[in-house]
Parts: C-alpha cells; sequence; structure tokens
C-alpha cells in the first residue's frame, strides 16, 4: 500500500504564493515521476507540471515562469511552488506518482487533493 498525503492548499489574493506539498509513505522501492494536476469546476483535469527521477521538468504553457515543481527523493516528496497566482489557477490540485513497488512493478498513486483557491 502506497500512501500520498497533500497540504499547503488554501486561499489567497490575486499576485500572491502557495507551497504545496505531496508526500508519499508505504511500500515504495523507488519512484519514478512526480506531478501535480489540477481540476476546475466543470473543465478536465489538467496536468500542471511534473519531475522525473532524472529531475527533467514540464510544464502546462499556463503556469509557465510562475510555478515551479521540485522533489525530494530522500523524503519522497514532491513540492509545487505557485507564485503570482491568478483567479484562473482556481482549483482541486492532486499530486502524483509513479511508484515501482516491492513487486517491482510501476503503478500510479493520486492524493486527496487540495483545494486552491485564489481571489481577484
Amino acid at each position: 500500500q502506497v500512501h500520498l498525503v497533500e497540504s499547503g492548499g488554501g486561499l489567497v489574493e490575486a499576485g500572491g504564493s502557495l507551497r504545496l506539498s505531496c508526500a508519499a509513505s508505504g511500500s515504495i522501492v523507488g519512484i519514478n515521476s512526480m506531478g501535480w494536476h489540477r481540476q476546475a469546476p466543470g473543465k478536465q483535469r489538467e496536468l500542471v507540471a511534473g519531475v522525473s527521477s532524472s529531475g527533467s521538468t514540464t510544464y502546462a504553457d499556463s503556469v509557465k515562469g510562475r510555478f515551479t515543481i521540485s522533489r525530494d527523493n530522500a523524503k519522497n516528496t514532491v513540492y509545487l511552488q505557485m507564485n503570482s497566482l491568478k483567479p484562473e489557477d482556481t482549483a482541486i490540485y492532486y499530486c502524483n506518482f509513479v511508484v515501482i513497488t516491492p513487486d517491482y512493478r510501476s503503478r500510479d498513486y493520486w492524493g486527496q487533493g487540495t483545494q486552491v483557491t485564489v481571489s481577484s
């Protein structure tokens, strides 16, 4: 069993910053990719940012230059630093890990979601 626990969401004014964290625990041999997705009301879930096991990153065009993803492999944790937040960033943010379990299979795990609300 693998569990992901997110923290750091909340309410912030436009132009403000938030930092999301997501920590994994359980039967983990290794973690390949880590990422953050978000889902706004009435919209499909979308990838916000991802970081591979080698440290390469990818970002949605809408957040490039404002958001930074990072990972701490020793803590099985991924972070999302969000600066210059806009009302359109309002959504539920979910972390996603591709975990290598003790049977050496890759499995997808999701966090429970954390609400980010940006007021104008």
